[in-house]
């Protein structure tokens, strides 16, 4: 895909596709879509029910409930950063956040809505027909791309700020404790983290087994090659401690069930994950560095779309 990049105040950049250019106009439509009710088939739910701003764009739940009141078969994921990743979902089956975008709402344990019948709840609405011709004036219409489109640029505007680590990182000595950077020692030794979790966004953007129990098949039922059974994209450590809890399924509740797995229950399928078997201590600093991956400056961010939930 040929990306054209957007500049941020904070001096990052995140990658936008050129027939999707990012413009005020539509950030604004995709937020408001994104607290859009009416997108459901029967009025129950928005992509903010299940990705809440204050729970770090997840929903606190191991997996939340369907439709029919059944759990969905995998756990929210957080969308801190979802613009810079590859391929989207657990499993990877979304090639772009264009495509990722209608894929919920079209899912009938999700959104339920029937694929043609994404805008029906808002086609008609004189303010949402005005909205979506200052957003797209090329192609002034209430139509699945545009609405694609448009959810695509506001969670690409969901970048989480500097953490303690990355001043650190930077040359202050003094923005992590001790514990932590013993801690950093270890996700870069013996821990073997950075092995999967590191660039920018730490995450190397491949898919995983990581060693739980479950029987899905993750990337293997996308492509259909037994040799990728249980594995599953890396996600970004960054805002973990946000997010909990964590792993595909929500089985791990916190930080130290997530070390614990890792370093002693991996189930061993053959694959190249390999328990790490920390110590106490290992574990202790390990985690005292994983907290140093939360930001303040989410806060605004977080507010403004809690406001957009309210209206």
């Amino acid at each position: 895909m040929d990306y054209a990049t957007r500049n941020f105040s904070d001096g990052r950049t995140m990658r936008a596709p050129r027939n999707n250019p990012m413009t005020a106009a539509k950030v604004a439509l995709g937020e408001a879509l994104f607290h859009e009710t009416r997108l459901s088939v029967d009025g129950s739910r928005s992509c903010a029910s299940c990705h809440q701003p204050s729970r770090g764009f997840g929903d606190g739940m191991p997996r939340t409930a369907g439709r029919s009141g059944a759990p969905l078969p995998r756990h929210t994921p957080s969308l801190w950063n979802v613009g810079h990743a590859g391929r989207l979902f657990a499993d990877g089956r979304a090639a772009s956040l264009e495509a990722q975008s209608l894929m919920p709402i079209t899912q009938l344990e999700e959104m339920g809505r029937a694929p043609g019948t994404v805008t029906d709840g808002i086609r008609d609405d004189t303010h949402y027909r005005r909205w979506f011709a200052e957003a797209f004036p090329k192609a002034p219409f209430v139509n699945e791309t545009n609405l694609a489109h448009a959810l695509a640029s506001y969670q690409r505007t969901l970048i989480s700020g500097t953490t303690p680590f990355d001043r650190w990182l930077r040359g202050d000595r003094n923005a992590i404790s001790v514990e932590a950077q013993r801690g950093f020692a270890v996700f870069a030794g013996p821990g073997n983290c950075a092995a999967c979790h590191h660039s920018a966004n730490l995450t190397d953007e491949k898919f995983h087994d990581i060693g739980l129990p479950d029987g899905d098949r993750g990337r293997g039922a996308v492509t259909g090659r037994r040799a990728h059974d249980h594995r599953f994209r890396t996600p970004s450590l960054r805002e973990i401690g946000r997010t909990a809890p964590y792993m595909h399924d929500g089985s791990l509740p916190t930080l130290e069930a997530v070390v614990d797995h890792y370093s002693d229950h991996v189930t061993d399928r053959g694959q190249t994950m390999r328990r790490v078997h920390l110590s106490a201590d290992n574990k202790r600093d390990l985690i005292a560095f994983l907290k140093t991956l939360d930001s303040m400056a989410p806060a605004t961010k977080v507010a403004r779309a809690e406001r957009m939930q309210r209206e």
